[in-house]
């Protein structure tokens, strides 16, 4: 089997600081520290400058009109990296190429792209989670970013993460691809669902394949093959390969527009962009990793 490189967004340099944290004193200094860097997001998507994230003097950065106060993501190489988003009513000072998130993981380092996930799955968990779901009252940031808190009840509130299941249905050099109305032309993908409550992943894989296109697969087969951290807005992408029992297709409409079997000879093409009909996603995705795993095999 060959070996594949790393997804993007499952890689970063950082150091997350959690020893320090807690102390606010320790949280001050790296506020101080004249080398401290900050990168930008305007509305989710982040200032680049080529194959990094732009990295601005955080003094300077701090300064800019913006949503909430810098995150502290880490230290890189011990000098303390933060994440400052824009607001976007205000017109941003200086030259920020401001690109969206996808093409920006396309053009960055592995690292960097780490990096991105991280930091833009924080900003959009603020802004999705600024009242207590316990009681309704406004929470704070605390820990510089990490948690936030309501000072009404007490509770505290963490980051969430939404675990996806995401499966190549497969049988003998056959596999399942579906796609969505809303999808580019051309466009078809694996199937995929959120994990429900009580649920292990390989019975969310099977349940998902049957609620969506009516095959029945053996949860036993499941082969966990990679996992992304999916920054839209905060999702942990479980990939797998599942193997059918029945191959009669019945389209849960809701869900998709359609869903065909395709070989392994038209997948291979569909990697090399010589298809006639169908593209897959972009290699940033875990689905063409699902895609490159299966077609590798004899």
């Amino acid at each position: 089997m060959p070996q594949f490189p790393p997804l993007a967004f499952c890689l970063s340099p950082l150091d997350r600081a959690e020893d320090i944290r807690r102390d606010d004193d320790a949280l001050l200094a790296l506020e101080k520290n004249e080398q401290a860097k900050a990168i930008i997001f305007l509305k989710g998507d982040p200032a680049i400058d080529g194959p990094v994230l732009m990295r601005l003097p955080f003094s300077k950065a701090a300064k800019f009109d913006q949503v909430g106060a810098p995150i502290l993501l880490g230290l890189e190489e011990g000098i303390p990296l933060y994440a400052v988003d824009l607001d976007p009513a205000v017109e941003p000072a200086g030259d920020l190429e401001i690109t969206d998130t996808r093409l920006a993981a396309m053009q960055l380092g592995m690292e960097e792209t780490g990096i991105l996930a991280q930091a833009r799955s924080l900003i959009e968990w603020r802004r999705r989670h600024r009242f207590c779901s316990n009681c309704g009252a406004e929470t704070t940031q605390t820990e510089a970013g990490r948690k936030r808190a309501c000072s009404t009840c007490g509770t505290e509130h963490f980051p969430r993460i939404d675990p996806v299941a995401i499966m190549l249905v497969v049988k003998d050099d056959w596999c399942l691809l579906g796609r969505q109305e809303n999808w580019p032309p051309r466009m078809w993908s694996a199937l995929a669902g959120f994990m429900e409550p009580g649920e292990t992943i390989a019975d969310a894989s099977a349940r998902e394949i049957w609620e969506e296109s009516g095959i029945q697969c053996d949860p036993s087969t499941a082969e966990i093959i990679d996992n992304q951290p999916w920054p839209f807005p905060s999702s942990l992408m479980i990939g797998l390969i599942i193997e059918a029992v029945t191959v009669g297709i019945t389209i849960d409409k809701h869900e998709l527009e359609d869903a065909r079997w395709f070989s392994k000879d038209e997948v291979r093409a569909m990697m090399s962009g010589a298809h006639p009909e169908v593209d897959i996603p972009s290699r940033i995705a875990i689905a063409s990793r699902l895609l490159e795993v299966w077609a590798a095999r004899d």
